[in-house]
């Protein structure tokens, strides 16, 4: 009855408060819970905030992730080495990970430099070879996309008479 739902109630209060203390404890305290790719990968496979099923294929969101999609080899969270391109005011920012921090380079400098940069970084320094076409196709559609589009003029012809 009331008695059995209270208990209940307060039951699931508790259990929430202890997980947020540990929570707490560890973030405050630098402390970090180490886990392997493979299962953190189970874990975020199907249940994740940036997963968008669209037209039979899942799509992920999610930041670095070059291809946008939801798999292991182009997950921007979980890997140990990670390559991101978005784009800056400018140029593109080009986003690694390196010993678990994230740095970031702004490339301005041109269409073709910005390229040669990417792979250089990617392919030329053994880093993630398999994400170097993937990272100049999104890179360039950035810069494409950046570029001052002229537009044509009509022209208004003469009327014959």
């Amino acid at each position: 009855g009331i008695n059995a739902e209270y208990g209940k109630q307060w039951y699931q209060r508790r259990v929430r408060g202890v997980l947020n203390y540990y929570t707490n404890y560890y973030y405050k305290s630098n402390l970090r819970l180490i886990m392997s790719a493979d299962l953190q990968w189970s874990i975020i496979r199907k249940n994740s905030c940036f997963i968008i099923k669209s037209l039979g294929t899942t799509l992920s969101r999610e930041p670095n992730n070059i291809s946008a999609k939801n798999s292991f080899k182009s997950n921007g969270l979980i890997n140990k080495h990670v390559v991101g391109i978005k784009a800056a005011d400018k140029g593109v920012i080009m986003t690694t990970k390196s010993k678990g921090k994230l740095s970031s380079t702004t490339l301005s400098r041109g269409g073709r430099r910005t390229i040669k940069t990417i792979r250089a970084a990617t392919s030329g320094s053994h880093y993630r070879p398999d994400l170097t076409d993937a990272a100049i196709r999104k890179a360039s559609a950035i810069i494409r996309s950046q570029k001052n589009k002229s537009v044509a003029k009509r022209r208004s012809r003469k009327s014959k008479n």
